[in-house]
Parts: structure tokens; sequence; C-alpha cells
């Protein structure tokens, strides 16, 4: 009889981020573990909040399915010898699966008949598994960090300290870190701390209401945002929906209660960014917002427990915050006191990197690199590009900044208009950290648009000329997200600029540092980076991966105009003429692929045909290349198409390997130019499916 089977994990408060991953990787894990033991289930669940881990699985089969194990054995002719009778080999494999020769059954295999051994395994019961089964999944739940706790060798995110593992109503007998598995749970630590005996599993989600927890983390989270939205309205304000901040209060409590608290509005005269990172990184709060957009002096917190005694819990927070936001005041009033640009000097005893100099030094380097940027781009001006890169750093030595890091770039903007600089250096002080994580906003300014480029470009070209880059899941220095922001800011303005000359730029201004790559090593290195990160664009974007490969198969680095070529190709792939000018490709390229030269004597033709193509492609090329130069990729591919009833006539008549040397090089010549051409615009061999 199929029953339910409960597994509670009771343990000291985990980190709120830990939990999530934790919750999906042990359903994972339990389909892995009870297929790989032949045990059926209608469906797994996953439950938890910050004091447990909680695995529900339905009708979960008392037995497992019966196996039959099927193992080869030697060559029917190794087995038997001429007269049929079993040889050594077949003697001794039949004893090793305790059986005898006549129960062997012969089957092909790979074109040969092999002996078999065939045996019927009898399937356990589950009840007995289980504790192997579960001690298993405990063990390969794995966490950003874990540890170990008293003598014990079991590793996990907490120390666990109660172990709840029902089978319908039969307690499964099993240990972790000398905790046994016993039929009791734990409520809310101070609402219900008492001992709580579970009969069954429904008594048990039963018992878990009652006292105070709310399992279901999508449950309690729908009832976090209900509370906070009708606060919030109550207030005739709205509180804005932030998903990372709403899922950590989730996975901090077992039972919502959202609370609203207030602040003196004289905090409001404070930047809104200094607000409501005070509130939601530090403390947690819901920041809320009227009918303007303008901050409300107000916050909504979410207690762990019920509305008992709520407004000596609102006072408390109240407290907690008022002291925040009074050192947030005091860095401002300071930090005001004089001009931005009087922090720069402070810069040179901030270090950037040991080997690349301090913060002083990396603003010499992006003033230099703006001005590169400024000429190549055509966008901004001098003046306006090395104010900005001059000042982009000042405000990380700023108390502010110092106190709350998530601000930089923000209160330079803010101290820079405190300081009378232009709405445009303003802006690109914070815009030149844009974009800080994926699906963050892109720099709009042209100014802030060079300076997040030359950040980024500096920082990439420092790492790699020192041999610093990721490996594998580590990137300490977030070049995967510099990269790729670069990546989504040419793009996104369609930038057609060449990037090999802006990283040798940027490698000239390291010259003194001694570095470990050569100029050509580190620029061929980022450009394959950068080209990795168009390749996860691209393919994010919709194109086919045959298309992606065959245009960053290209010896370019002209982002904007490698994906205009992948979405040419996406879409005359689909087009009639794409069969004529695979056809034209394919056969110049399989006969020309080993031939390097593609010099043509017209004089040693001597066929009409060969004489006719070589005229006819004479007449396009020049056109073809001005069309590729000018990026009209669509009717140069249309246009070599055409080719194709030539170029059938050719090979209908003319044999192209024949001993005449000089002939033959004019034909492989002919072939190897109209190939080049056609390797200009993409490698299109690497195209399947025309």
């Amino acid at each position: 009889m199929n029953r339910d089977l409960l597994l509670e994990i009771g343990v000291e408060e985990m980190p709120a981020a830990f939990m999530d991953p934790a919750l999906q990787d042990l359903k994972e894990i339990a389909r892995q573990k009870l297929e790989e033991k032949r045990i059926s289930f209608a469906a797994i669940h996953s439950y938890g909040t910050p004091r447990r881990i909680v695995l529900h699985i339905d009708e979960l089969a008392d037995k497992q399915q019966d196996a039959h194990l099927k193992t080869r054995g030697p060559r029917k002719s190794a087995a038997f010898d001429q007269q049929g009778q079993p040889t050594k080999a077949a003697l001794g494999f039949a004893r090793s699966q305790g059986m005898d020769v006549a129960d062997l059954i012969i089957e092909e295999q790979n074109g040969s008949d092999y002996l078999f051994a065939v045996k019927r395994e009898e399937g356990q019961k589950t009840i007995d598994l289980l504790p192997e089964i579960l001690l298993s999944m405990i063990q390969a739940l794995s966490f950003p960090k874990s540890m170990r706790w008293a003598y014990y060798q079991q590793r996990f995110a907490r120390p666990i300290r109660w172990i709840l593992a029902l089978y319908g109503e039969q307690v499964v007998d099993m240990e972790v870190a000398n905790v046994h598995s016993q039929p009791f749970t734990y409520g809310h630590r101070f609402l219900s701390p008492q001992a709580k005996k579970v009969d069954n599993i429904p008594n048990y989600y039963h018992i878990l209401k009652e006292a105070y927890v709310i399992l279901d983390p999508q449950e309690r989270k729908d009832r976090v945002w209900q509370q906070v939205q009708e606060i919030a309205r109550q207030l005739g304000g709205r509180a804005i929906k932030n998903h990372k901040l709403l899922e950590e209060i989730n996975y901090l409590i077992e039972y919502p209660t959202a609370f609203y608290g207030k602040f003196s509005p004289s905090y409001l005269e404070l930047p809104p960014e200094v607000l409501t990172t005070s509130m939601i990184e530090h403390q947690r709060y819901i920041p809320v917002f009227d009918q303007e957009e303008k901050l409300m002096p107000g916050f909504i917190g979410v207690r762990n427990g019920t509305d008992y005694c709520l407004d000596v819990v609102r006072a408390g927070n109240e407290r907690v915050l008022k002291a925040r936001l009074e050192d947030a005041l005091f860095f401002w009033e300071e930090d005001t006191k004089q001009p931005l640009e009087s922090f720069v000097p402070d810069l040179e005893e901030v270090l950037f990197h040991e080997r690349l100099g301090s913060l002083a030094d990396k603003v010499h380097r992006l003033q230099a690199l703006m001005e590169v940027l400024v000429d190549v781009f055509g966008l901004s001006n001098f003046e306006e590009a090395r104010r900005a890169a001059y000042l982009c750093k000042a405000d990380l030595v700023s108390s502010m900044v110092y106190e709350f890091p998530e601000l930089q770039g923000v209160m330079g903007q803010y101290y820079a208009h405190k300081s009378g600089e232009s709405e445009e250096v303003a802006t690109a002080i914070f815009e030149h950290y844009l974009p800080r994580f994926a699906g963050d906003d892109l720099p709009t300014t042209e100014t802030g648009i060079l300076l997040s480029l030359a950040e980024k470009i500096d920082n990439l070209t420092g790492c790699f000329c020192i041999g610093i880059r990721p490996t594998g899941s580590q990137d300490p220095y977030a070049l995967r997200r510099q990269a790729l922001g670069m990546v989504n800011i040419i793009l996104e303005n369609d930038f057609k600029v060449d990037l090999q000359p802006l990283f040798e730029a940027a490698y000239r201004n390291f010259s003194l540092i001694d570095p470990d790559l050569s100029m050509e090593e580190t620029t061929a290195e980022l450009l394959d980076f950068i080209k990795q990160r168009l390749r996860g664009v691209m393919l994010e974007r919709g194109f086919s991966y045959d298309v992606v490969e065959a245009v960053l198969g290209l010896p370019q680095a002209d982002l904007a105009d490698l994906l205009h070529r992948a979405t040419v190709l996406q879409k005359a792939k689909k087009q009639p003429y794409m069969e004529s000018f695979m056809i034209v490709f394919n056969r110049c390229n399989n006969l020309s692929k080993k031939w390097a030269a593609s010099s043509v004597d017209e004089n040693v033709l001597v066929d009409e045909t060969e004489k006719l193509l070589y005229k006819t492609w004479k007449n396009m090329e020049d056109e073809l290349h001005r069309k590729i130069k000018a990026g009209q990729y669509e009717a140069a591919l249309q246009q070599i198409a055409s080719l194709r009833p030539q170029l059938d006539r050719f090979f209908d008549t003319v044999m192209v390997m024949v001993e005449d040397e000089q002939l033959k090089a004019s034909r492989l010549g002919l072939l190897k130019s109209i190939t080049l051409v056609c390797l200009s615009i993409a490698d299109f061999s690497k195209l399947v499916n025309i």
C-alpha cells in the first residue's frame, strides 16, 4: 500500500539566502535517490522556514520494483568449443553469477553473439530502505558555507537539533549527528516552544498551524505582501515590491505580522537612496512612497510573531532606524561642507590593486582613456569627459560611502550637484557603474556611456594583463559582469566600433607595471572573452547555435556588426536563395579548403564555362566587397547565390584537379577567391539544416 513520506530536519536558524536553493536541491536529490532505488512516487514537495527543512513525498510505494539484471559474459565463440561444449570462460562466468551454463542465454550485441546471465532481484520493503535513503539525502545537501559542531563529522548549514521522519504513521528509525528521529516537532521558537507529538502526516500540518508556523514559503510570502499592501493602502501610499527583500524577509520568519513605523520628516532632506538603503539593506524594512512617488516618513517592518505588544516592537524598530538616520545625516552634512573634488587627493591613499596601483592611478588612466573614447565614438567632449573621469571615484573616500558602500556613484552624483558640477558630469559619475547587476539600467548620457565603457575596459585590461581572469565559478573581480555590461551597452546603442584598438590603448596605460602578458596576448584573450559574452547574449535573444558560431568565427571585434550579421543569417536561412548560396559555398570551399592562393591566370583557362565563370566573378567581386563593407550582407548573399547556374555548368564540364599545374592552380584560385568572399561574411561551414 502506498503511503506519504514526511521528513523534517529541525535546525538552528538558517541564513535566509541558503533556504530557497536548499529546498530546490532537496527535491531534486530526493527524486534521484528514489529513482536509483526503484521506488515509485506520485509527487515531491519541499517546504521550509528558518528553523526547518521539510520534504513531503506523495504516495511513496511500499516496496521497490523488482529488477531484472542482465550481465554480459564472453562471446559465444569463446564460450563453446567446436563440439558445442562449454569452455572455461563459460564455466567461470556461470560460476561467478551463481548459475549453471544451461541457464545462460545467448543474445546478439554489436554484431556478435554473447552469453548473458539474467537474474531477477526481488524488491525490498521501502521502510527498510528509508533510513539509508533519507540519511544520504541529508548528506547530499550542500550550502555556500557549511559547519561542523560538537565532535561530529556531519556538515550542514547550521546544527541539526531534531529529526522527524514518518512513513504514513510509522516512524523511520534513523540518526544524524547523534540526533535520533522521533515523532516530535517544534512550533514557533517563542510562541510555542514545547515539543509536539506527531501521530501522522496530516496531524503534523495541523500542529504547525496551531503552533504559529506557516510552513509553505509561498503562502508565507503572499501573507507578508498582502499585509504590507494593506498597511500602505491605509496610509495613502504604496510599497514598492522588492523581490529580493521580500524573499529575505520570508525566510527570516515563521509567522509574519507587518507593522508601520515612523521617522522624523526632517530626515527627508537626505537623498532618498540614503533612506531606502538604511531601511532595506540594514534593517529589512519596506519603504513607502506617496502617490507622487515621494518617500513618506515611515516604513513597514515584518515581525516574526503575532500582534502582541506590537507598539513595543514598533517603538524599538523606530529607535534603531533613528540611530541609523542620525548617522547618515551627520555624514551628509560633513561630506557636503567641501566640494567633491577636494576628496580626490585622498584617493592616493586607497589601493585599487597591489599591482595596478591606487585609485588615483586608476583615475589618471580613466582620464587618458576617455580622450581616446571621445575621439573614437564622437560622443561628449574632452573637457566634460576628463572632468567626469577625474571625479568619478571621489565619493569612495567620503564618510557616507564608507558607511554605506552600496551608495558609491549615487552619492558622487549628489555631491557633484552640490559642488556645482554640470548635469552631464554628475550623471556620468553615477552611470559609470551601470549596469551593476543582471537586468540593471544601462547608462544613457553620452559622457556616462563613455565613462562606463572606460571603467570596464580599464578593469578588464588591467586584470587580464597580470593574469587575473575568471576560472570556473570563481570571478572575484566580477569580470564576466563587466564584460557583459560592455556588450549590452554597445549593442543597445548600436556602436559600430572595433574593440581591439581600445584594449590596446588601455594596455598602454599599464606599461609601467610590468604586465605578465604582452599587448597582443592580452588583447587576444580579452576579445575572446568579450565574444563569449556576446555568444550568450545572442543565444538568449533566440539566435540558433549554428548562426552564432558562424559569425563568431570571424576574426573581427565589432560587436554590433557581428549581431547584424547574425540577424541577416538567421533570416536568410529561411529564404529560397540560401540553398543556391550554400551549394556555391560548399562546392568551392570543399575543393579549395587546402589551397592557399586565390590568384587566377586568365590566359591558361581553356574551357568556355570556366572563362565565363571567371568573367562573371570578376565583374561582381569588387561590388561584393563594397556591399560587405557597407553591411549589405543579404544583398551580397543573393548575388553570390546567382553564381550557381554557371558554377554547376563549370563542375559538369571541367575537371579541377588536372595534371597541368598552372591550369589546376588557376581553377583552384578561382574557387578560393569565391570562398574567401563568402567567409568574409561568416563561416558558413558552421550552418546546418539548410
